[in-house]
């Protein structure tokens, strides 16, 4: 297997080939896909083969360029697939997005085919939905870079980035999971609560679990329930793959079974209040392994055993280290379409924008939050990540982004009996006066991003908040 990887960033960067090298290659039986039913290699090569054919008849070539709008779904799955067995780019849209941003994105990425949702006949619970879709041939231009995927930044903070990842860097992350002690082994499942349109559930659960012999097992419905019936359902290990929002389903199952095949839980996408991780770990008594990710390079380091949270190690073959407070990545080439921001990429290392500490002795990787994160207050620093997470840890808050805006503002999200008073009291002990919020805001729902992400775009926040600010 290594070898086979070792050689694909270079034998399969621009050839099609390792779709069929590195994904579905395997034992004709061997069940890959669980939804609604098994999907074994045998069916999954014929749905990609059917796919194919249908791009091609709508023009599709070599060199060409997808767009696909749809839901995760097995025609999602067949879809890019095949795209990448033509040799097409395909860009990846997120089927939530409105019609506005999804004009916006097809004017700048002007794809020669589009695949969107034609009928969808699933609960909009199921994360895998029940799709029959549509080919639309357009006015488009081929594809302009060798990437063979295109994605957007999650957006979580403002305006989203065009990203492109080549055949063989996909290649590689695959093979960076395979290194990961802790990850699915062959033979397991993997119960995929992210989105596989985007990155986690893409390469960690899609991708790798195609490549690995891991079984990719979305539950029926998005209820914790469901999720542990999931996991049920089968003798063999299971880890729960999500994003921290996802530990709230499985925190609302009173009294949840015995599972002694579930394996662990990991996340990704947002650091884990140590609270909520030793809540989860009393309650079912598995490891709750947390990752750390970009859009633009994929994993980038992982705890998977929850032994040194907050700390994580940096995944095989990839070097982080800190500058000025700033945790910067090896990238050997810019992720980003377009002209490059040497603010954002550079001499081979990607600026990633988040603060943190790499362990002289140990090489640990610890992230503190966002860069913009430090602010003055009167001349005193004050870390906006502190505050935040001081906030979470309250009784009661569900959620929350703490932002500078003029002052410390606060948007929170809270569960009865908890209200602004309590949360304002709450503060007032355990913070400094300089740190605290002058305005704390209490959402009915903290407005989140596709992947799940909270969005911290204060535009956005304000917008939410309007006639909902409480003085402090």
């Amino acid at each position: 297997m290594e070898k086979v990887l070792a050689s694909a960033g270079s034998a399969f960067a621009a050839s099609p080939e390792w779709v069929d090298e590195i994904l579905l290659r395997g034992a004709d039986d061997d069940i890959c896909l669980h939804v609604g039913g098994p999907v074994d290699r045998a069916a999954l090569r014929r749905l990609v083969a059917q796919r194919q054919a249908r791009l091609a008849e709508a023009g599709l070539r070599a060199g060409g360029s997808l767009a696909l709008r749809l839901p995760p779904s097995v025609a999602y799955v067949a879809n890019l697939l095949a795209g990448w067995r033509i040799g097409a780019q395909v860009s990846l849209l997120d089927h939530r997005l409105t019609a506005f941003e999804v004009d916006a994105a097809l004017g700048r990425l002007a794809p020669q085919v589009l695949v969107e949702a034609g009928r969808i006949t699933s609960s909009p619970l199921s994360p895998f939905a029940d799709v029959e879709e549509t080919v639309t041939a357009r006015p488009g231009r081929p594809a302009a870079t060798p990437h063979a995927v295109i994605q957007f930044s999650s957006g979580s903070t403002g305006p989203s980035k065009v990203i492109g990842r080549t055949a063989a860097d996909l290649v590689a992350e695959v093979e960076r999971y395979t290194r990961i002690d802790g990850v699915p082994l062959p033979g397991e499942r993997i119960i995929v609560l992210a989105s596989v349109v985007h990155v986690l559930g893409l390469v960690g659960a899609l991708l790798y679990g195609l490549h690995a012999g891991v079984q990719i097992r979305p539950p029926e419905r998005l209820t914790g329930d469901s999720v542990l019936d999931a996991v049920a359902a089968e003798p063999t290990p299971a880890t729960v793959l999500g994003v921290p929002f996802h530990i709230g389903l499985l925190a609302s199952v009173v009294d949840p079974p015995r599972l002694p095949n579930l394996k662990r839980m990991t996340t990704g996408g947002e650091a884990v209040p140590v609270a909520t991780a030793t809540a989860f770990t009393d309650r079912y008594g598995v490891p709750l392994g947390n990752m750390w990710g970009m859009t633009e390079v994929g994993v980038i380091a992982t705890d998977l055993f929850g032994a040194h949270r907050p700390a994580l190690a940096p995944a095989p073959g990839l070097a982080v280290v800190e500058r000025g407070g700033e945790l910067w990545v090896s990238r050997p080439e810019s992720p980003y379409v377009g002209p490059s921001d040497p603010d954002r990429w550079a001499d081979g290392w990607l600026h990633t924008r988040d603060a943190g500490a790499v362990d002289p002795g140990t090489g640990l990787v610890t992230v503190k939050g966002r860069l913009d994160s430090q602010v003055s207050v009167g001349g005193l620093k004050v870390d906006l990540t502190e505050v935040e997470a001081t906030l979470a840890g309250l009784p009661g808050v569900v959620a929350a982004v703490v932002l500078h805006d003029d002052v410390i503002t606060a948007y929170a999200q809270l569960d009865a009996p908890a209200t602004a008073a309590s949360v304002q009291a709450g503060l007032t002990e355990r913070l400094a006066p300089y740190k605290r919020p002058r305005r704390v805001h209490v959402l009915d729902a903290m407005p989140r991003t596709t992947t799940g992400k909270l969005v911290r775009d204060r535009s956005v926040l304000r917008a939410v908040a309007t006639g909902n600010g409480v003085p402090g």
